[in-house]
Formats: structure tokens, sequence, C-alpha cells
């Protein structure tokens, strides 16, 4: 990614989070009370907990990125992969100035629009007409480029009736939709989008698509952070793959994918297990393939049964919430879809806080010899799009393998990806020459 004018540049980036962990939480209130008996120094003993060794508190520092280096030729459509926790959000928001890097410098020539989270950027008190003349002038456009554009906003984003009502009362599905619009319909010269297409439905995401499509075919500037390969191929010139804070590969996209792919060399004797994060209403916690012994294994016989086994985590009631676990081909393709919500109707709202283990039984047969990965997610559903609460995406690489089956013996190659449980039953016959 080097020659030609830059509109991104990235030297020796490195992001650093310092962890503190207490023993004990000490309120406000706690705190108020003390100061009056001990006087205005307790109240900083009491607010830090880093003060004072009786709360032994302990810190310990997380490098979110770490010397990450690159250049984005003007025009160039980039995509960022990587596992979850891989440090792609943390770029994002240096790049769009929400965070500063604690080493490093980025420099960007050129307007900038950002879609990092549902609705960042906009002001919750303002209705929805304030904010995209708010996000335009943010952009450094003029009122009469707005108003231009001001339409063609409104109309993708299809909130025009809620288009004087606060943003504080928007759905976070309604603030996706008007986000995602005013940053794309803005026309800045370069757009970071993280992960836009994990929310909304389908049809809404196939709007996104072509959109950025649009965005990408226009000559600007595109950082594209997402899980959907398919996506990723279609509107990104190049490919970045992070984990672990740094790049791993940077050039074609298809290199970049498979670096991400073979890159799963994890010991898969045991259940592929995600660290628990505290902020999430939904988590999924762990994801394995089981025999039908029940061992957890990564390669599995073309005619027998197998199980998947998903654990997860439950903080707070979610409306209208279930699981969707996908099989995807080798392309990344989902080429079986099961929900949860298929068998129950009252899925996790029914659920109290806690830890929940699901155990999904494939029958045989049920998939064609080959190579497939896994992909989980947790969501809720409202009237007109789709929230992701979690995902773990392209996981658990295993193999359906021929064991035997009669279309071996008879060398004839297997075709599609799933086995139907068809039953050919005769129902007629006649013997030749019979009147």
């Amino acid at each position: 990614m080097t020659g030609g004018s830059f509109a991104v540049q990235a030297e020796n980036l490195g992001k650093r989070y310092r962890i503190v962990r207490g023993k004990r939480r000490v309120m406000l209130r706690q705190a108020l009370s003390d100061a009056v008996t001990s006087g205005l120094d307790s109240i900083r003993l009491s607010l830090d907990p880093d003060a004072g060794k009786e709360k032994k508190s302990t810190r310990r520092t997380f490098w979110a990125l770490h010397d990450v280096s690159f250049r984005i030729r003007s025009g160039e459509s980039v995509g960022i992969i990587g596992p979850n926790g891989a440090g792609k959000s943390t770029l994002l928001k240096i790049l769009a100035r929400v965070t500063a890097p604690t080493v490093g410098k980025a420099r960007l020539r050129g307007r900038v629009g950002s879609l990092l989270e549902v609705g960042t950027g906009f002001h919750s008190e303002l209705t929805g007409r304030e904010n995209i003349y708010l996000n335009g002038a943010i952009l450094g456009m003029r009122r009469r480029e707005i108003e231009c554009k001001f339409d063609e906003i409104v109309d993708f984003s299809g909130v025009e009736e809620f288009l004087e009502t606060p943003v504080k009362f928007f759905s976070s599905g309604m603030r996706m939709r008007l986000a995602f619009s005013v940053a794309a319909h803005l026309e800045p010269e370069i757009l970071l989008v993280d992960e836009v297409l994990a929310v909304g439905d389908a049809a809404f995401q196939q709007k996104c698509l072509s959109k950025m499509g649009d965005v990408v075919g226009h000559g600007r500037t595109v950082l594209f952070v997402s899980h959907n390969m398919a996506a990723v191929r279609a509107l990104c010139q190049s490919a970045m793959f992070i984990d672990r804070g740094g790049i791993v590969y940077s050039g074609d996209v298809n290199g970049a994918i498979q670096q991400y792919l073979s890159q799963d060399t994890r010991d898969q004797s045991q259940p592929l297990e995600f660290e628990r994060s505290p902020s999430r209403r939904v988590q999924i916690l762990s994801v394995s393939l089981e025999d039908e012994s029940g061992a957890v294994s990564t390669s599995l016989p073309h005619d027998r049964p197998f199980s998947a086994r998903i654990k997860f985590a439950v903080r707070d009631p979610v409306y209208r919430g279930h699981l969707e676990f996908n099989i995807l081909d080798d392309d990344l393709n989902a080429v079986a879809t099961v929900r949860d919500v298929t068998e129950n109707s009252e899925s996790l709202i029914s659920r109290s806080a806690g830890t929940h283990t699901y155990r999904l039984r494939f029958p045989t047969p049920s998939l064609i010899p080959g190579r497939y990965r896994l992909r989980v997610r947790a969501l809720t559903r409202h009237k007109s799009y789709t929230h992701l609460l979690d995902e773990v995406n392209a996981v658990w690489p295993f193999e359906i393998y021929d064991s035997g089956s009669l279309l071996s013996r008879m060398n004839i190659p297997w075709s599609g990806k799933v086995i139907l449980p068809v039953e050919w039953d005769t129902v007629e016959h006649e013997e030749v020459g019979s009147p």
C-alpha cells in the first residue's frame, strides 16, 4: 500500500489501557460521609481504588494495539479483518479521533466521516433533523451542502416519521439507520465503517452494501471493519488482517482472508472459550463440536450424528432475543442455519440471569464431506430490524469425512453441501411385457 498520494498514514501506533481491579468498591455516599469525619483527604482515598494499601488493588496494562504502521492511498477501499478483540475497533477510534494513541501518530488527509458504533456522534437531546445538520457541520459542510443531501438522507434511513423527535427516544435500529445514512451521504473524503452490517434486517443490510459500493465507486477512501468476508471481497481492493493488536498481513483481500482462517491453531481438544465481558447483556462464552460419544472433535464421519455445544451468559432480560447457529463452508457462506426461537418462542427473555448451555443434536445424514466452520450469534429482533448482541464468527474449523459411502465405492462425486434425509419409496412398478 505504498506509492501515490496517501489519505491515511499510521506510524508505530500503540494504544495501552490500564485495568484496575480492587477488592472492594466505595459508593459515593460513603465517600462523602468519610469526608465529613476525616477531611478532604479521605475523598481522594475513597474514590481512588489505588490509594491506600488497605484496598489491595491490582493494576495491569493491556496493549490493544502495538507497532501498527501502514499507508492507504486516496480512493482505496481497505477491509480490516480479524477475530474479536484483535484491535480493529480501537484502530478506527484512533483514526476517527475518538481516542488518542498512547504512542505513535496517525495522519488523515481529507474530510472524515465515521460510523463506529450505533449513533456515535449524535447528541441525544437534539432531534433527528438537528443531528443531521450537526453531523454535517462537524464534517465542515455548509448548510446549503447539507440541505442538498437532506432528503436523500431521510429517505434512505426510513425515519421520516420521527425526524422531529429527540434521538434519545430512537431505538438502536433507528439510530443505526440514521447514523449510516448521514455518514454515507454527506460525502466525506474518508469513510470509516465498523461492522455496520451486523445490525438491521436483510433488506437494509443490502441497501448499506449497495450504498458503500457507490461510495467506493466514486473514488473515496474507505476503511471497512467487518466479519462479513463476502462483503469485504465485494467492496475492498485490499485488506489487513489484525490479530492481538498487530498487523499480521496486509495486501490482497483473498490473501488476508486466508491468513485469518489459517490462524485458528488453538487446541481444539477442549471447547473454544471467550473472555468474559461485564458490559454485554448476552455473551457467548464457549463453542465446540462433539461426536456421537460426546467427545470434543474436529473430524466427524458423514454418516454418524454429532452435536454442537454452546455456552452463553445472560446478564439482563432481552426482549425477543434468540441465538442463531450457522455452519459455514470454505468461502464462509452459511450452508445451514438454525435458531432457538424456532423451538422456543419466548427465547432469551424467559431465562434468568446466569450461565446457560445448549446442546444442538444433528441427526445423520447432515453434511456432505468437506471443510466447515461455525458462527454463533446472539440477536434481538424488533419490528423492522435485528440487533446483534454478540457474535463469534468463522471459528472451530472442522472436517466431515467420507467413512465409506456407497457413492465413494461407485466413484460418484459428492455435490451440494447438505444431505437431505429423503426416503425413496417405490409406489408403482410394472414388469416388462405386462399388459
